[in-house]
């Protein structure tokens, strides 16, 4: 069987050779280096541009950020037939493609936000390492985390106020750096795309552009609801080990939601909201004004098609809702996770939108074709590019982020940063 056979279905004039070849786990793909940079780049806004109010959250996303890195190759590694290839991108980097360069833009990223990270709670591990140590008896879960700390703290076991302050200041430039990297790293995404002059739809020098701006958009409202989200679930396990010892803290003393940097960071979100939604009608309208040869068949696929994938489900529920969710007086925290979970349905549509229906339409310009996703796989190929393929590389880093927040406390433990 072709590949892309088993879930592609054709209309009208096809050419024998054409399916539907990049799947879901191509949607997921950018969807998830979109996650990447748009945490980054939320926590920078406190690290670089000093926003207080971010101060809670910055550490939050940065680990989550961090969590999300290794999983952003992961699609394409289901996807690719020869997936014992990858490390030739990591090993022998070069500029000749713009996949190739992905190597050193992952690299380098994957560098600073490990150095970032490390600055960050490098006093953190000196301190508990040394407050460990001092101790005479050891759980064995003190014991591992001595030893991991000793080695994290790579010989640097300066807590000045000195030392701490030089930490502040690498973290800031490091912020500032990464910024650009990450938006290059999903630019690059976008530039795959928009650069395939054989493709009407994704021919657009607006792609890169439009891809940063949603990534940032996604990249925040996932982690605005991995943080609520995770802070009431602190909250339900404080109150429940408090029923056997009442001497521990309240739940509203634990922590609970934050509902002031929910709305702090919802402010943003709406502003980045604001321009991913005008640059994509910007490009939607420019495309209809200048009409180019191949408009016929894209206005076939917008306009009918995909209309409901396009207007109804990514502008409509996944732009309009939210964006009036979020804009209404009085924002709380219900409301904040359905606006987040709309939104992040929203940039998901578009990246559907964009890989599935760029593929639409056949290069004869006669004739269409559907991609059916498989649900229930009868082989390892439906289920690589099936629903299940799909959310088992969207836990993963959930899965990471929890092991990390072993090692990293996401939630202020450590006040001198």
């Amino acid at each position: 069987m072709v590949h892309g056979e088993a879930w592609t279905v054709k209309e009208l004039f096809v050419y024998p050779n054409e399916y539907i070849y990049w799947t879901i786990q191509i949607v997921m793909y950018p969807f998830l280096t979109g996650l990447v940079a748009g945490a980054f780049v939320l926590s920078s806004l406190y690290h670089v541009f000093g926003v207080k109010q971010l101060k809670d959250i910055a550490r939050f996303s940065l680990v989550f950020s961090f969590a999300l890195l290794p999983c952003a190759p992961l699609p394409l590694l289901l996807h690719l037939q020869q997936p014992l290839r990858n490390h030739h991108v990591l090993m022998t980097p070069h500029f000749t493609s713009a996949i190739a360069a992905f190597g050193i833009v992952f690299l380098t990223y994957g560098m600073i936000v490990a150095s970032e990270l490390w600055f960050v709670y490098r006093g953190y591990f000196a301190a508990t390492a040394r407050q460990l140590k001092e101790q005479r008896e050891h759980t064995r879960a003190e014991t591992i985390k001595m030893r991991l700390y000793s080695v994290l703290v790579l010989g640097a076991w300066d807590v000045s106020h000195r030392a701490l302050e030089q930490d502040e200041r690498a973290v800031k430039i490091l912020a500032a750096v990464g910024i650009p990297v990450a938006c290059f790293l999903h630019g690059y995404a976008g530039f795959i795309f928009g650069s395939v002059k054989a493709n009407a739809l994704w021919m657009t020098p607006l792609m890169p552009v439009i891809f940063i701006c949603s990534a940032v958009v996604s990249g925040i409202a996932l982690c605005i609801l991995t943080y609520i989200v995770t802070m009431e679930l602190r909250k339900f396990v404080a109150a429940w080990r408090r029923r056997d010892n009442p001497g521990l803290p309240a739940p509203a003393e634990h922590g609970g939601e934050e509902a002031n940097v929910v709305r702090m960071t919802s402010r943003y979100l709406i502003m980045f909201l604001i321009l991913a939604i005008t640059l994509e009608l910007l490009d939607l309208i420019f495309r209809g004004y200048t009409a180019v040869k191949s408009w016929d068949i894209l206005r076939s696929v917008i306009y009918g098609k995909d209309f409901v994938a396009i207007f109804v489900l990514q502008y409509g529920l996944g732009n309009l809702v939210p964006f009036i969710l979020f804009l209404l007086p009085g924002l709380t925290v219900r409301r904040a996770v359905a606006g987040t979970l709309l939104v992040l349905f929203g940039v998901f549509m578009m990246r559907w939108n964009v890989v599935i229906g760029g593929q639409a339409f056949s290069a004869s310009f006669a004739g269409f074709m559907h991609y059916h996703l498989p649900i229930i796989p009868h082989d390892l190929e439906t289920f690589k590019e099936g629903l299940f393929g799909a959310l088992a590389v969207g836990s993963v880093p959930f899965v990471l982020f929890w092991f990390l927040s072993r090692i990293f406390p996401v939630f202020g433990s450590d006040e001198r940063h």
